[in-house]
C-alpha cells in the first residue's frame, strides 16, 4: 500500500517528530491540530471560538492539501481542556460540515501542546 506525507505551509509546521497527515491508500490521517496560525507561527487563542476556527482551518489547509474537503472525513477526535467549553466547541466545529457528520469522540484532557484549550485530529477517506 502507498504512503504519502502530507505537508503544507498552510498549516503549521509540526511541532515535534511527526508530519502534518499521512496519506495511506485512500485514507487520509491527519495528525492533531492546534490554534497555530501558519503565517505567523503566534497562537490565535484571544477566545475559544477563535482558536476553534483556527484549529478548523488548519485542518481544511491539510485536507486540501491531500485534494480532499470536509465531506471525505470519516472520524474526528476532539481533545478539550474544560469540557464547560463543549458546547461552544461543538457548535464552530459543526458548521464546517454541510450533512453526513463523521464519527466522533471528545475527551477532556489536563493539558494539550502549547497550553492550549483544544485540539482536533481526523481520519479522511477518499470517495
Amino acid at each position: 500500500m502507498s504512503r504519502t506525507i502530507i505537508n503544507t505551509p498552510n498549516a503549521p509546521a509540526p511541532i515535534g517528530p511527526y508530519n502534518q497527515a499521512i496519506l495511506s491508500g485512500q485514507t487520509l490521517y491527519i495528525s492533531g491540530q492546534v490554534c497555530i496560525d501558519p503565517a505567523t507561527g503566534e497562537l490565535k487563542n484571544k477566545d475559544i471560538e477563535e482558536e476553534t476556527h483556527q484549529v478548523m482551518h488548519n485542518l481544511s489547509a491539510i485536507l486540501q492539501a491531500a485534494g480532499m474537503d470536509f465531506s471525505q472525513v470519516v472520524k474526528t477526535t476532539i481533545f478539550i481542556t474544560d469540557m464547560h467549553q463543549f458546547g461552544t466547541i461543538n457548535g464552530i466545529y459543526g458548521k464546517y460540515f454541510q450533512s453526513d457528520f463523521p464519527a466522533r469522540e471528545t475527551v477532556q484532557v489536563a493539558a494539550l501542546p502549547k497550553f492550549v484549550n483544544v485540539e482536533i485530529s481526523m481520519i479522511a477517506v477518499r470517495n
